[in-house]
């Protein structure tokens, strides 16, 4: 059976593409998120927020900026805080092997918290349909993580070099960045999201394939009067 592979350019052009038609939506809930981050509670909600955005934009949608203070965000918080405790035990668990295991199972986990959102899964069954979609892809996934993050960089540090107003040309340009990205995640996520849908789909069909019932054996025949 081949796996389905991420085209990790075709990834980021269409993630820059939904970036540029939806700019200011994008851009003002990075804004507000920032803004609002280092606020206690409030950040839990608006980082929900945040991963609903992510997967509205998978969808196709249109990004609410204020969506991330909606109060439904703070709903099922203790199978979120139960599920980030079991990818940071078993990412701590696998660094001990000389971190190369962390780096795997933290991408293999890395939409775990979208499916929980999502897919309104356990956060075991979140960790394990992360992982299985993720399969034969989590070094797609690393580079292009890796391709955007020195994209951003060279680029921020290029702005930092202008004298005077560099520092400031290259912070606006992080934001928007930024946003960017959250659209590229939104892309990437759309793809997992439906590999997902079928192993779903698949395991539900096995759950519901219960082998049929012996058949009683036939009694003896009552002798006739």
């Amino acid at each position: 059976m081949t796996t389905e592979k991420l085209d990790i350019m075709k990834t980021i052009r269409e993630g820059v593409s939904y970036g540029i038609k939806n700019f200011f939506p994008l851009f003002l809930m990075v804004i507000l998120y920032f803004l609002t981050f280092w606020i206690p509670y409030l950040n839990v909600g608006t980082s929900i927020g945040l991963y609903k955005a992510v997967i509205s934009i998978g969808r196709g949608e249109t990004v609410d900026p204020l969506s991330i203070f909606n109060k439904d965000n703070f709903k099922n918080l203790g199978n979120l805080f139960l599920l980030m405790g079991f990818i940071s035990i078993g990412t701590l668990a696998a660094a001990a092997f000389l971190f190369l295991p962390a780096i795997v199972i933290s991408i293999a986990w890395g939409f775990a918290i979208y499916f929980l959102i999502d897919k309104h899964v356990s956060p075991l069954k979140a960790l394990l349909l992360s992982y299985d979609s993720t399969f034969g892809n989590k070094w797609r996934i690393f580079f292009l993580n890796l391709l955007c993050g020195v994209i951003i960089g060279a680029v921020t540090g290029l702005f930092t070099a202008i004298p005077k107003v560099g520092p400031f040309i290259a912070v606006i340009f992080l934001f928007l960045a930024i946003a960017i990205v959250v659209a590229i995640d939104g892309v990437a996520y759309d793809f997992f999201s439906k590999k997902a849908d079928v192993i779903l789909a698949e395991r539900r069909a096995q759950e519901c394939a219960c082998p049929a019932p012996e058949a009683a054996p036939a009694e003896d025949a009552a002798p006739a009067e």
